[in-house]
């Protein structure tokens, strides 16, 4: 032999090297968008942002604090990766979906931030953070979290349009150097999951990160949902509820209309018509001298001017002139669903009753009084009464 292989024989080496573990292991460990792409990041961290969104606004009435949660970071990781990088000890905090959504998820919080959260619900200023965690901090954190995570839930539900609702949190103190097994934890955790990581600050007393994992199946479906729901929602702006806008508009204008014909129905013909009295006692009592008795007359009332010195009674108004009085300019109204106003975002565009160049309603104390114009003068707005409603 001459010391050089065949080429049998180096396929035959080939063939029997085990090279899977090489290329398949770094795409499950290292590479984000093998797992995830960037639009399903988006759209999961879209829905984070609005969920953690309405939990601080939640969190901040339980603890009287401002409340800031930065804008998410959404990458996928492993339960070694959350061991190294973050803080220990830490609390654990689970989240069961119970309806509309299947799965659950995790809340991350550091130890040092549920002592100053717990601190400020029992009415503390968030400094008395000695001694060890123990069960009222627990119990006072996953009662926190139960209102932040149902606030979230709620939002979801106007978000995807259906019911979404959660189970009580359980939340466990987590020493991450002692659980280097995430089986007792979660089973979820044990494989590639995804990570959402937030900023969050309370006031001058925390400021610190937080995060919430999400198992990979229930992030993607999320994302599903989310993206139906978008997608579902295109169309259906279009068919608001309008034509019910003049209904309510002009049932009032008739009322007065349709009395009118009634004060003469008794004249026309009621008789004739053999319709009962009982149905109509009022009108029907004053049919019988209607033609002959009543004499009609406007009534005739005392005119006002701006010399009250003859009228009995009147030179004591000068008391109540100073009595504030609200005045109200009126754009236009319109009607809408529940559901309609569960949607509305910041750029929704609302439809008014009112024509583009038409007088705009003058209201005092809620009193319709006069009619408008709108004006400008130098930087604020102002209205030109052009019309008295008498």
């Amino acid at each position: 032999m001459d010391g050089m292989l065949s080429q049998d024989e180096i396929n035959a080496l080939l063939s029997g090297m085990d090279l899977s573990g090489d290329t398949a292991s770094e795409p499950a460990s290292t590479s984000d968008s093998d797992v995830l792409t960037d639009i399903e990041k988006d759209a999961i961290g879209e829905v984070a942002n609005i969920s953690m969104g309405t939990s601080a606004t939640t969190l901040y009435s339980l603890v009287n604090r401002k409340v800031n949660i930065t804008t998410p970071v959404v990458t996928t990781e492993t339960w070694e990766g959350v061991v190294a990088n973050y803080q220990k000890p830490c609390v654990f905090i689970e989240i069961q979906y119970t309806d509309g959504l299947s799965g659950s998820n995790i809340l991350v919080l550091q130890e040092q931030d549920v002592k100053i959260i717990t601190d400020l619900m029992m009415g503390g200023d968030g400094t008395n953070i000695d001694g060890e965690l123990n069960d009222l901090h627990l119990s006072a954190i996953s009662e926190a979290m139960n209102q932040m995570m149902g606030s979230a839930a709620t939002s979801l539900s106007s978000m995807l349009n259906q019911t979404i609702d959660i189970s009580p949190p359980m939340a466990r103190h987590i020493d991450l150097e002692e659980h280097m097994s995430a089986g007792d934890i979660a089973p979820f955790l044990e494989k590639t999951f995804v990570k959402i990581a937030f900023k969050m600050t309370i006031g001058d007393l925390v400021d610190s990160s937080i995060m919430q994992l999400y198992p990979l199946d229930f992030a993607r479906s999320l994302y599903e949902t989310f993206m139906g729901q978008q997608m579902g929602n295109s169309p259906s702006p279009t068919p608001e509820p309008q034509p019910f806008v003049p209904p309510q508009v002009e049932i009032p204008m008739q009322q007065p209309q349709m009395s009118n014909p009634q004060m003469g129905m008794p004249q026309m013909g009621m008789p004739q018509m053999g319709m009962p009295q009982m149905g109509m006692p009022q009108m029907g009592m004053p049919q019988m001298g209607m033609q002959q008795n009543i004499n009609i007359q406007p009534a005739q009332f005392q005119s006002f001017n701006n010399d009250f010195s003859g009228i009995p009674g009147r030179e004591n108004i000068g008391l109540i002139m100073d009595v504030p009085l609200e005045v109200t300019v009126e754009l236009g109204r319109t009607s809408k669903s529940i559901s309609d106003i569960l949607d509305f975002a910041p750029g929704t565009i609302i439809e008014l009753d009112k024509i583009a160049g038409e007088p705009i309603d003058v209201l005092v104390n809620g009193k319709f009084v006069a009619k408008g114009e709108v004006v400008v003068i130098e930087e604020s707005f102002g209205v030109r009464v052009t019309e008295i409603i008498k």
